[in-house]
């Protein structure tokens, strides 16, 4: 039987990150994950160029950016680890980025550039790596020294470690490793979970209602949505995409993991237009048809598939009534829908709820279960699009890092 200080479980974001952090503090490190590539969730991200931070984020107020029953517990990770301190690393590493939208930034080369740069710091602090190399059975027990920790049977035999991290993620994109282990270990020792749900995900609509909109399968645009009423509102000004079955896009994404079943959304599909004003200008002056003027201020294709809901605004526009060019603009103003569901797991980004945090402490990520923490986007913390989760992953990995070392080197 192999013994180590801690045995991280996942090797993305969070796990790769507390490992090389750990070992660098001198902890001898096993960081395991089941499946055959390291970090595929990074590989994969910002188009393969991976969005590895917002340089915008407060760690004054996580909640601005970040949901769960207690938006306010991550916090102090992210206080201590901020985006600054990820930037930092990165330029060590000589690791070309630049800012594409609302502090975004990316790799100007590949996403491969953060994994390798990750891969290097595991190697700093002498982290062993298996993988892939599935846990079976994780149970606390006695390790060959008679020291107290976990003991682990995994596909390369068993182990004693510690202390354990759970870094397995969430559900989100089954098709690259995603797992409930997490979830499994934390009901095995009796912690608390909220419910999981698809997050940063498109929204589907019901086929035939749908119908008349389907048409404009690949039409982007800016828009302001929300969602929720009073203190539940959240609101978003960024790109819409229409698909086949409903909608997407940066709009839908954000909006998507504050929509609950059967609750609307609002759109505004012109939001930097006074539409009545542009409407009432246009009747006094021009002889086009109605749709013509449109197509000057929104998408000519939304244009044509609007005016088609309405027979009062198939004419010119001269001479059409006050009233039916007031609700036309009060329809593209306020678009109310209700979609029917997401488009699950499959194209969600992360996975909203998770391990719940009255379960951890917010200073080291350690689990009421003494030596059992973690980290990343098991926990219930989830964050905006644009960067957000990847510095919930440094900062939580960090500060679990910091917490192990001070625990583990008495």
């Amino acid at each position: 039987m192999q013994a180590f200080d801690v045995v991280i479980v996942g090797a993305g974001a969070a796990g790769l990150f507390c490992a090389g952090v750990a070992g660098q503090l001198g902890l001898k490190v096993l960081l395991l994950d089941h499946s055959e590539k390291v970090a595929e969730k990074i590989r994969i991200s910002g188009g393969g160029r991976c969005n590895f931070t917002n340089r915008l984020l407060d760690p004054a107020a996580p909640q601005r950016h970040f949901l769960g029953e207690n938006p306010h517990f991550c916090r102090s990770a992210l206080a201590r680890y901020t985006p600054q301190d990820f930037i930092a690393l990165v330029q060590r590493h000589g690791i070309a980025f630049h800012e594409k939208h609302k502090g975004q930034l990316f790799c100007d080369r590949s996403s491969e550039d953060i994994i390798r740069m990750l891969l290097a710091e595991c190697a700093a602090g002498g982290v062993q790596h298996w993988q892939p190399c599935a846990v079976r059975a994780l149970r606390t027990g006695a390790g060959p020294d008679g020291s107290e920790g976990y003991l682990l049977d995994s596909d390369r035999g068993p182990v004693h470690s510690r202390a354990v991290v759970v870094a397995t993620g969430g559900l989100s994109i089954p098709k690259i490793g995603a797992s409930d282990f997490g979830y499994r270990i934390a009901r095995q020792f009796g912690l608390r979970l909220v419910e999981p749900r698809p997050g940063l995900v498109p929204l589907s609509f019901d086929g035939e209602a749908w119908a008349p909109y389907a048409a404009l399968a690949g039409l982007s645009l800016p828009v302001a949505m929300e969602t929720g009423t009073k203190k539940g509102r959240a609101s978003f000004l960024e790109d819409l995409l229409f698909t086949h079955r409903g909608l997407s896009g940066p709009a839908v994404l954000q909006i998507s993991s504050y929509w609950r079943e059967q609750q609307p959304i609002r759109l505004n599909l012109a939001p930097d237009v006074d539409l009545p004003q542009a409407l009432a200008r246009a009747k006094a002056s021009s002889r086009k048809l109605i749709v013509n003027e449109l197509a000057g201020l929104v998408p000519a294709r939304l244009a044509e598939a609007w005016v088609q809901q309405e027979a009062g605004w198939q004419r010119t526009i001269a001479e059409a009534s006050d009233k039916a060019l007031n609700l036309l603009a009060e329809r593209l103003a306020r678009w109310e829908l209700t979609p029917t569901g997401t488009e699950g797991w499959r194209k969600a980004e992360v996975t909203l709820g998770g391990v719940d945090t009255r379960e951890l402490s917010s200073q080291t990520m350690e689990s009421r279960q003494p030596g059992l923490y973690f980290i990343g986007e098991v926990v219930d913390v989830t964050g905006w699009l644009g960067g957000y989760n990847f510095q919930w992953a440094w900062a939580s990995g960090q500060a679990c890092a910091q917490g192990l070392a001070a625990r583990l080197r008495h």
